[in-house]
């Protein structure tokens, strides 16, 4: 098989379908975890492309659908305060805390803004230095950059009133815990693109050595991911397990290191509970304690224990857990496209575009 570049349109689309059809002889289960590739892959079909012996699983690839309910309520506890300019990224706005969410919060009175970048927020301090403004620093490895970006140039402009609070996820140790379930049917994984390019392969490569379970670094568009499913395939029949990276235009081998440095510096590993799903040791990040006054965790006095939060779920009418496992699919919830839609959803995972539920919801 050739290089990616040669099978964007649709006849060679086909032919990466049928080549997946002629490699793939006994039947694997390969999960992407990455919420854009989700949305690729709902709004182009691509199951219906693949042989019935190769089943796509859904993984938990949504920064925004695995913010628990806990930070939610920490978040409207903060933007009720009448000094605070709560700011955040539009997708936040309708993921359900325990009983509210930002929107409706919003509509009580709460000065709550929908921004496009958090230099915007940085903007937003220099220009009302008689109030707290936060923004809601929500993603995977591949934004964090950018919300400590916003850090920084608040700590170079000497502002006192600027704070981020942070739901900030690592990819690799959901990968770990996926594969350490008693039940665990994952054959493969296609790792998302953006997230390496940050990071680079390592923590991949070495996650395959310890599993044995082949990981292909993946792009996003219909071609990227039929042809990291081709290679992953190619290594299942072949009794390979390795990190190959499918999308080398956009990943170099070590990641950004601009952005890893800055990451150093400013985040260190702990525990997070990701919704739906449950507390995994060190998968996510907090700020350094050098940074405590840009923390509106500390700031704010939430989260006294944040390195071992462990919160009891509160969507229990949603599956999504067992959906961004691979246990369950979309179809399998009672509730999906009946009581939980995007309009009113139960579980966040039905609110983001980049949900799984809400991808399914919106293609299917």
């Amino acid at each position: 098989m050739q290089y990616i570049d040669e099978y964007r349109d649709s006849g060679r689309i086909k032919a990466l379908a049928e080549a997946i059809e002629r490699e793939a002889l006994h039947p694997w289960q390969i999960m992407e975890i990455c919420g854009g590739q989700t949305h690729t892959i709902a709004k182009y079909r691509l199951e219906e492309m693949l042989p019935p012996s190769v089943r796509l699983l859904h993984g938990p690839g949504c920064p925004v659908c695995v913010t628990p309910s806990s930070i939610i309520d920490f978040a409207l506890e903060i933007a009720r305060q009448s000094n605070v300019i709560f700011t955040s990224f539009g997708d936040m706005l309708r993921v359900p805390g325990s009983k509210a969410d930002l929107l409706q919060t919003k509509a009580r009175g709460a000065d709550i803004r929908i921004l496009y970048s958090p230099l915007d927020a940085v903007n937003l301090a220099a220009g009302n230095p008689d109030r707290e403004v936060v923004f809601f620093a929500v993603g995977f490895e591949t934004t964090a950059p950018v919300h400590l970006t916003a850090l920084k140039e608040a700590e170079r402009r000497g502002l006192k009133n600027f704070s981020l609070l942070c739901s900030l996820f690592a990819v690799p140790p959901a990968i770990e815990m996926l594969m350490n379930q008693e039940d665990n049917a994952i054959d493969g994984f296609l790792a998302a693109g953006h997230v390496c390019a940050v990071t680079g392969n390592s923590d991949y490569r070495v996650l395959t050595k310890k599993y044995h379970c082949p990981i292909v670094v993946t792009g996003f568009e219909p071609a990227d991911l039929l042809y990291g499913i081709y290679l992953c395939i190619k290594q299942l029949e072949s009794g390979r397990s390795e990190l190959e990276n499918a999308y080398k235009r956009a990943v170099p081998e070590n990641g950004n290191p601009a952005a890893r440095r800055l990451m150093d510096e400013c985040l260190e590993a702990a525990g997070r509970e990701w919704r739906g799903i449950g507390a995994i040791p060190e998968s996510g990040f907090i700020l350094r304690k050098k940074y405590a006054g840009f923390d509106a965790s500390e700031k704010f006095g939430f989260l006294k224990n944040k390195k071992n939060l462990i919160i009891e779920n509160a969507d229990n009418q949603c599956i999504a857990g067992k959906i961004m496992k691979g246990a369950a699919a979309v179809s399998d919830c009672p509730f999906f496209g009946g009581l939980c839609s995007p309009e009113h959803p139960v579980g966040a995972p039905m609110v983001s575009d980049e949900g799984v539920c809400a991808a399914f919801f919106k293609y299917r």
